[in-house]
């Protein structure tokens, strides 16, 4: 059972519901400048993740084959519907539910954090890191609810979806995620998060949400060159 996706989750509900608090009683003014202290707080996290990529072209070949992948299947465009399915559920108005929900769960989903500490939970039942990563997570939902929204609230769903998977994975296939593997995960992750850096600034318009599957190509390609 992933006792420490668990905790995880309940630590981002727990933050999210205090930054919707102060998301209601904040100036526009704070939560311009909170929103752009995030948004350069997320560059930084990214380039560091990028940074221990092991193979420099099958990062850029798998960010290619599972941008083509995510455009045809159009993912960006079904995490929406889903979006709006839970806003209307919600009766929700607040403009940024979608964007809250996609950015939250990317940050706290494919960071090394998440990865080895799930693979540690299923291959050795150590769950330091994932208890670590909730208390981090709590208090970045806590920032992220406060100008986001609810829709931070509701990014624990597809959190405990992903990242218990991956410990359960990781329980039946302990030697699919060898360092390698790791390794070329976070640097993926990690230039996925840049690209939430740039929308948070608006710098660019990326469709980070079109890019996921490059997390599943690059585990792929990994494997098979090794």
């Amino acid at each position: 059972m992933p006792i420490g996706t668990i905790v995880n989750t309940v630590a981002v509900i727990v933050g999210s519901l205090l930054g919707l608090l102060l998301h209601e009683n904040l100036p526009e003014k704070i939560k311009t400048i909170v929103f752009q202290a995030l948004g350069l707080c997320t560059l930084v996290i990214g380039m560091q993740m990028a940074l221990k990529a092991q193979n420099l072209l099958v990062l850029i070949f798998s960010l290619l084959i599972g941008g083509i992948i995510g455009e045809f299947i159009n993912l960006d465009g079904l995490v929406e519907r889903l979006s709006n399915f839970f806003k209307t559920k919600i009766k929700s108005k607040d403009e940024k539910f979608t964007e809250g929900l996609v950015t939250a769960f990317l940050i706290f989903c494919v960071g090394s954090m998440t990865i080895v500490g799930a693979i540690n939970e299923g291959l050795k039942a150590d769950r330091t890191l994932l208890y670590t990563k909730s208390i981090l997570d709590g208090f970045t939902s806590i920032a992220l609810a406060s100008t986001f929204g609810v829709g931070v609230l509701f990014s624990a769903i597809p959190l405990l979806i992903f990242q218990g998977g991956i410990t359960l994975l990781a329980l039946q296939f302990q030697h699919f995620f060898s360092t390698a593997i790791i390794a070329q995960l976070t640097a993926t992750g990690g230039v996925l998060i840049l690209g939430i850096g740039f929308n948070m600034l608006d710098i660019k318009k990326i469709k980070v949400t079109n890019l996921l599957p490059a997390l599943i190509v690059v585990a792929l390609l990994t494997l098979l060159i090794k």
